[in-house]
């Protein structure tokens, strides 16, 4: 059974896909406001998985990083990147090709949340109340300058993605 820190972390996950899948409803189309809600909330959930979860976790193993800590801040660095464009169809769906496969790997068993309330213990509490007082993060206007959407390119691939075209 999931402990607080995975509950709260894997309901913050169906929140921002809610707010993705509201954001793409109408194919070609991307609805700005559940967008720019799931915007900021992507960008809160990766600074609360940097600068809480992922400290906490190395502190509570004495300096020792989780095994899937690089993979996860090359996933963050990628998906970071692809909202500083304009957002568009294959934006959207290469966010959401990483997504898949980033949030089963800190859900699963043996992933990222399960560790981290495994490792907890006495600090639980704590920790669930600094996730939940995450402050957001401060969000930028989109920038549709070229080098944008190629600096994102880079990133995807970098973390091991491909960059979805919809044609």
């Amino acid at each position: 059974m999931p402990g607080p820190l995975y509950q709260y972390l894997e309901e913050d996950h169906e929140r921002l896909d809610s707010l993705f899948q509201r954001s793409v409803a109408t194919p070609g189309v991307i609805d700005p406001e559940p967008y720019h809600e799931f915007r900021k909330g992507l960008l809160r959930h990766i600074s609360m998985e940097e600068k809480i979860v992922l400290p906490a976790i190395a502190r509570w193993q004495d300096g020792k990083k989780a095994a899937l800590a690089e993979r996860l801040r090359l996933d963050h660095g990628a998906l970071v990147s692809l909202l500083a464009p304009p957002p568009t169809p294959s934006i959207m769906l290469t966010i959401r090709s990483i997504l898949e496969i980033h949030n089963r790997l800190e859900e699963e068993d043996g992933g990222l949340y399960r560790l981290l309330d495994d490792l907890a213990g006495p600090e639980m509490e704590a920790m669930l109340a600094r996730l939940k007082a995450a402050p957001p993060v401060a969000v930028l206007p989109n920038n549709d300058k070229p080098e944008v959407l190629d600096a994102a390119k880079k990133a995807v691939t970098r973390a091991g993605h491909e960059f979805k075209v919809v044609s």
